[in-house]
């Protein structure tokens, strides 16, 4: 699966590397220590993948690290490894996936949108195409791969795409969740304006691809909430775009959601 991605997101890594001043040369030899330093399932934080190269004499900032780390999960060697103290880590992928198999090109574009639309229906072709990564052309393939499970209706003069396992139920009337920063319900759209109204999107995220928690009721994003935590007890802060939700039980059981997912 990571081949569908690799020559895209590898030619905007290089690019970004080059602003780093961080030589591409230095990048494999680099990648080759942090393979042996994980060598039998140690898995390591990027501090302490950091502290191992400051123990080689090899000064690395955590901007270099970063993309050692991220070119190797790009290239099929390295994956994420068990938390830390809910610090992530990285492994060997050889060590942590032991039973993978290799797809062919079309097996691979097949799944990706089996996985997408199954997941995500409704959603229009260039939803898709934002979400996956993949061309235009390539979406397209995907997508005829598997037009046998597949729904096309319009809307509002638009195509959508509907996997025909996709969940069909109706959800309640009136509900209220607390999302996450970068949540599927926002982040796996090209357009949002369904759910969000245009002049509110700035307080949903920004033009450098950074998004914010906020919070869904009944199907549209109202407001945004943060975590504060004070004398010991986490506390939820809520801010709505106009007037505040009236129903104060629905705020209090998406807190209650939220602080009981915290405690695991």
């Amino acid at each position: 699966m990571l081949q569908l991605s690799l020559k895209r997101n590898k030619s905007a890594y290089e690019s970004y590397a080059r602003q780093l001043e961080f030589p591409l040369s230095a990048h494999s030899k680099g990648i080759d220590k942090v393979c042996k330093m994980l060598e039998g399932n140690n898995h390591l934080t990027k501090q302490e993948i950091k502290t191992e190269f400051n123990n080689l004499g090899i000064e690395l900032n955590t901007s270099h690290v970063t993309w050692l780390v991220t070119k190797a999960e790009m290239e099929g060697i390295l994956c994420s490894g068990a938390d830390k103290v809910k610090n992530p880590t990285y492994a060997l992928i050889d060590e942590r996936i032991t039973n993978s198999r290799e797809l062919t090109k079309e097996e691979s574009l097949a799944l990706l949108a089996t996985r997408y639309f199954q997941s995500h229906s409704p959603a229009t072709l260039a939803d898709f195409v934002w979400w996956s990564g993949l061309t235009i052309t390539e979406a397209r393939l995907a997508v005829s791969l598997i037009q046998d499970v597949l729904i096309k209706e319009n809307y509002r003069d638009t195509e959508f795409i509907i996997h025909s396992n996709s969940p069909q139920e109706k959800t309640d009337d009136n509900i209220l969740h607390f999302l996450p920063s970068y949540d599927e319900f926002l982040i796996s759209y090209k357009d949002r304006t369904d759910v969000l109204a245009p002049e509110h999107t700035s307080r949903a995220f920004n033009t450098f691809g950074i998004f914010y928690p906020v919070i869904l009721h009944n199907g549209q994003i109202v407001g945004n909430w943060k975590k504060s935590s004070r004398k010991g007890e986490i506390h939820v802060e809520s801010s709505f775009f106009q007037s505040p939700i009236k129903c104060k039980k629905l705020i209090n059981t998406a807190e209650k959601r939220f602080k009981d997912f915290l405690k695991g």
